[in-house]
């Protein structure tokens, strides 16, 4: 099978969601990437009190309990690391993202990119609070003033990066907001990210987000991979850029 085919089908990639009291999507999503995808490995991990964890066991998920909840960041570094595919997808469970969109952003890692970031923020989503869209572009804005880094969308849940990203990157995954640290210090630090516009839906669900914790983390984690004096983003492009002459 050629790599675009093993891509399409999804033999290559896995997707990963962390789940809290997704008992009404979760079924949704998986069905979508099973649709899209239907040899994707998908790994959910769940720290749910509902019936999530039984229904993606019943759909022949990879199912990581963590109960109790360790906090985002600890969920989602689990699934990135339980993944076993050469490309790891993420997304929310709370049929939020088109998953159609997948085969798009995985024609662009078969094309070299190690990242690619689905924006939400082509324009404002009719689906997203209006200071929700004020945030998420002030977000934007501090990363290209901070870390000279230019997205649209930060906070995106829906991504596809390369399994050597995942697993040489220093992330921190402690606490919230840890997908602006896996979009903007790759790129500070010399991997090739790309982003592509998607359109964004209704949620499924109540939303999880604490909004202050989440801006607090936010700008700790912009601040980390600052363009100035950041002895620790020096070295991490210094050993990007030797691994790729190898």
């Amino acid at each position: 099978m050629s790599l675009r085919a093993q891509l399409e089908s999804g033999r290559d990639v896995s997707v990963v969601m962390i789940t809290l009291n997704e008992e009404g999507a979760i079924a949704k999503v998986v069905n979508d990437i099973r649709g899209t995808l239907p040899e994707a490995e998908i790994v959910v991990v769940d720290s749910s009190k509902d019936r999530t964890a039984e229904i993606a066991r019943s759909l022949n998920c990879v199912v990581v309990r963590q109960f109790p909840p360790e906090g985002y960041g600890r969920a989602m570094d689990k699934a990135l690391t339980t993944a076993s595919k050469p490309i790891v997808c993420t997304l929310d469970c709370d049929d939020t993202y088109p998953v159609a969109a997948l085969k798009d952003m995985l024609l662009l890692m078969q094309q070299g990119a190690d990242l690619v970031s689905a924006s939400r923020l082509q324009k404002r989503p009719a689906a997203m609070p209006f200071a929700n869209y004020l945030a998420n572009r002030l977000f934007a804005w501090l990363a290209f003033v901070i870390c000279n880094v230019q997205s649209t969308d930060v906070h995106t849940g829906m991504r596809a990066y390369s399994k050597e990203l995942i697993k040489d990157f220093p992330y921190d995954p402690d606490g919230p907001a840890l997908p602006v640290e896996l979009q903007v210090g790759p790129a500070a630090c010399g991997w090739r990210c790309e982003e592509m516009f998607i359109d964004y839906r209704p949620r499924v669900g109540e939303s999880k987000l604490d909004k202050i914790r989440s801006t607090i983390w936010t700008v700790k984690r912009l601040w980390r991979w600052r363009t100035a004096c950041n002895s620790e983003r020096k070295k991490v492009t210094e050993e990007h850029a030797a691994a790729l002459r190898v």
